[in-house]
């Protein structure tokens, strides 16, 4: 079975390590950067986890007898136990202590969940699944390596795909867009202390996200920088450096993690972390979003959340957070 490894400076060196042999690796580091998984490809079939990254799988999952209906019972936060959280973070915008902070919570989905039948059947790209803990099944990137090239695609603001013009409403809404200029803003900070010639490729442009309840729209951008050669000898340092993700925290990082942790009333642990595969001269990655845990007394819980503003009003964010909580269509 997995070992989990305690500690940022065990996972960075082991990471290290594996990127100096260039053996391939697999590799899950909480929010918290304070536990984490680090295991060679080739032990991924006896660790019991399950992944799917650049198109391809990873470990076993047991096959099913039978695949019970997953159903979902949302029981969103009351809505004056978010506010809360919102007016603490709304505060400290206005006292400019952050520009942007993601606030997220996590809502109770009932006890019908088949986490396995969820993985094998995601339509997201990026899927992992720790059997009696968590799955979830990412539509984010984190960062893509190749031939040297760093890619980051930050994504922020959604919109539901039935909304008339949708993606004119979403291009054209004045907080969504202050929203994503912080976050390209900020990792294109992140990737240019790690790179050279770093650029932004492409610049809200609009993804389609299939799920249970119908099509959302979310816009994204792509950034790239030129990595050093030997980039694989520190691939530890490197993403250690830019975490947490800035999409799921916000700006400035430190300060604004700060708030997180004053404002959500659980700590997020894997929620929200890195997930990704190392080849040699390649790695992908994502961000742990889109997730259902499980909890000690058998329910299941969904966390989502939503980047706050200046502009934000409780209304909007409080339904975003909850028009978040779906699976995807399969």
């Amino acid at each position: 079975m997995v070992e989990e490894i305690a500690g940022a400076d065990n996972l960075r060196t082991l990471m290290n390590e594996f990127g100096k042999k260039r053996e391939p690796f697999l590799f899950l580091i909480d929010y918290h950067m304070e536990r984490g998984v680090v295991i060679p490809v080739s032990d991924i079939p006896d660790s019991g986890l399950a992944c799917r990254i650049g198109g391809k799988n990873y470990g076993t999952v047991a096959p099913e007898k039978a695949t019970p209906r997953t159903e979902l019972n949302i029981k969103p936060v009351p809505k004056a136990q978010y506010a809360a959280a919102f007016n603490n973070v709304a505060d400290k915008i206005k006292r400019g202590d952050s520009y942007l902070v993601n606030l997220t919570f996590k809502t109770p989905i009932g006890r019908r969940i088949n986490m396995a039948h969820i993985f094998r059947n995601a339509t997201s790209p990026y899927r992992f699944l720790w059997p009696g803990r968590f799955v979830f099944f990412s539509p984010e990137s984190f960062v893509k390596i190749e031939h040297g090239i760093i890619r980051s695609y930050p994504m922020k603001g959604t919109i539901d795909a039935a909304c008339p013009e949708a993606e004119k409403q979403l291009l054209a809404d004045y907080k969504e867009r202050c929203e994503h200029n912080t976050i390209v803003d900020l990792i294109r900070n992140d990737i240019s202390a790690i790179a050279d010639n770093v650029k932004i490729e492409r610049f809200r442009y609009i993804e389609k996200i299939k799920t249970h309840k119908g099509e959302l729209l979310q816009s994204s951008s792509e950034i790239s920088g030129q990595l050093s050669d030997g980039w694989q000898d520190k691939i530890g340092d490197y993403l250690f450096s830019m975490l947490p993700a800035g999409s799921i925290s916000g700006a400035p990082k430190r300060r604004t993690v700060e708030i997180i942790a004053e404002s959500e009333t659980t700590p997020r642990g894997y929620y929200t972390g890195i997930m990704g595969i190392f080849e040699c001269d390649r790695l992908e990655s994502c961000v742990a979003i889109r997730y259902i845990e499980k909890g000690e007394n058998g329910e299941y819980y969904y966390r989502s959340g939503g980047g706050i503003t200046s502009c934000s009003r409780l209304e909007d964010e409080y339904e975003e957070m909850i028009s978040k909580i779906y699976v995807p269509v399969i």
